[in-house]
């Protein structure tokens, strides 16, 4: 009767639910193809010793990995608070208090007037009987922020490796861009001289010599875009690592890596759930935001507090320690709200809006995690095709620039001829590497987005699945 007649957190609960991997619909789109999921040595496997070098630097360096490092940190000492509350409170106090007694008050004459000195000690202890589950419940909310704190410092390591690996590789790409840019300035510059020629023969017109000249004027505005490029990739590398530029000046020239196909592994649903860094980090803070429900909810209940204390006071100081100045006191303390404003419903409202929050927040990180999966594998099939395509346009410009030397060595193609077939070679190598530098970018999406390594049950993080589709939320508006 007394606790119905108190504050009640009836018709407050939560209808939002945590989808389960398997809700998501991939079977065609992401078939199992007998694969591993990535390793935590993925790093060297792109770019060697040189790259893994890089990476290890940045990973000691990031400000933004030092400052998730700190909130593992945070996170692990609210643990040990958490902890500490559901454990008895013992503390000593000592005190010496000069005072004068009024001689209007209760202390009658001669003592009304007087100045004593109140010497007391006592052992003071305190515990608070955690009927209803409060200080559990706040050691599971932090536990579950501290292993969403871990998640999501492995998601920045994570995001830091594939953002120096992608700039690497772009570093490498724009160096191979450069060289070709750079040979194909030289025949540009060698016709070029050659139609001058042949205009000073009467051979061209005008326009054939303003278009040459034209066309080495966009080689060398090319040869400079590809120059600042470099200039801003290696600052962007150094920047990652947590360096000053010069440091990106001393990078050596990255060498793309070779094509290499990532076959999908078997269960990739159900794997996404303890392989993505993110969605694990997302998971705890519903678990975390769970638990804050429950603590909200056990402030309805009445609390109880033992508390005992044993000491001595005394106003001489000669009978301080004397038996007869000994002071005992025990006694329970029950706090029980019966109107308090509304103010706890108010704050149970907050838990619940921050628990569907959370779930919302879960549930779009892996509906995130299927959609980067489903794009890395789509754009790396549609590159494979393009590749080979490209392959062939190369090959083409290759037999038509040796057929065009071979004219020419018998007197049936001019040197002008032989030229332009060198110089659309070199076009076509040019899309070629960039269909390469591609590929190799794209694997890295691959790999960053199947987790790059994480496994969160090897890390003691793994959280618990979602309950199924038929199951009910398990916030719910209990009595």
């Amino acid at each position: 009767m007394l606790l119905s007649a108190c504050a009640n957190f009836s018709g407050i609960h939560s209808t939002a639910r945590s989808n389960n991997p398997d809700d998501y619909a991939s079977a065609s789109s992401l078939p199992g193809q007998g694969g591993t999921w990535p390793s935590t040595s993925w790093v060297s496997g792109i770019g060697g010793s040189q790259l893994q070098q890089l990476v290890d630097e940045a990973l000691a360096g990031n400000p933004n990995l030092q400052a998730a490092a700190a909130r593992i940190s945070a996170s692990r000492a609210m643990v040990e608070a958490a902890g500490a509350t559901s454990k008895p409170q013992v503390g000593a106090s000592l005190s010496a208090t000069r005072e004068r007694f009024s001689e209007n008050s209760i202390y009658p004459p001669p003592f009304g007037g007087m100045y004593v000195t109140d010497y007391e000690t006592a052992l003071n202890f305190s515990y608070d009987l955690d009927f209803w589950g409060k200080h559990s419940a706040q050691l599971r909310s932090a536990i579950s922020q501290s292993k969403a704190a871990e998640a999501e410092h492995y998601a920045a390591r994570l995001a830091l490796s594939a953002g120096i690996a992608k700039a690497w590789l772009q570093l490498g790409r724009q160096y191979a861009q450069l060289d070709l840019t750079n040979q194909q300035l030289v025949l540009r510059d060698k016709l070029d001289k050659l139609t001058q020629q042949r205009f000073a023969a009467g051979l061209d017109t005008q326009s054939e010599n303003q278009q040459s000249r034209q066309q080495v004027a966009g080689l060398r505005a090319e040869q400079a875009q590809w120059q600042e490029a470099i200039a801003l990739t290696r600052n962007q590398l150094a920047a990652l690592m947590g360096q000053g530029p010069d440091r990106g000046l001393k990078i050596p020239v990255p060498t793309l890596p070779a094509d290499s196909a990532i076959a999908l592994p078997d269960q990739l649903p159900l794997g996404l759930l303890g392989r993505r860094p993110d969605v694990v980090a997302a998971r705890w803070q519903v678990e975390a935001a769970q638990s804050d429900i429950k603590v909200a909810k056990t402030e309805f209940y009445p609390d109880v507090n033992l508390s005992a204390m044993i000491g001595f006071s005394s106003l001489s100081f000669s009978q301080f320690l004397n038996h007869s100045s000994k002071v005992v006191g025990i006694g329970p303390a029950i706090h029980l709200p019966i109107f308090e404003g509304g103010a706890l419903r108010a704050q149970l409202k907050g838990r619940v809006a921050a628990y569907d929050g959370a779930v919302a927040t879960y549930n779009q990180a892996l509906n995130d995690a299927f959609h980067e999966v489903a794009d890395s594998v789509q754009s790396l099939q549609s590159a494979a095709t393009q590749g080979k395509n490209q392959q062939t346009a190369v090959e083409a410009a290759e037999r038509g620039m040796k057929l065009a030397e071979q004219r020419q060595q018998v007197g049936t193609a001019n040197m002008l001829q032989v030229v332009s077939t060198q110089i659309a070679w070199l076009a076509q190598r040019k899309a070629e590497l960039d269909v390469r530098a591609r590929r190799a970018d794209l694997r890295v999406n691959l790999i960053k987005s199947l987790g790059g390594g994480f496994d969160a049950s090897a890390e003691g993080i793994s959280p618990a699945e979602p309950a199924s589709a038929n199951a009910s939320p398990q916030v719910s508006s209990a009595n």
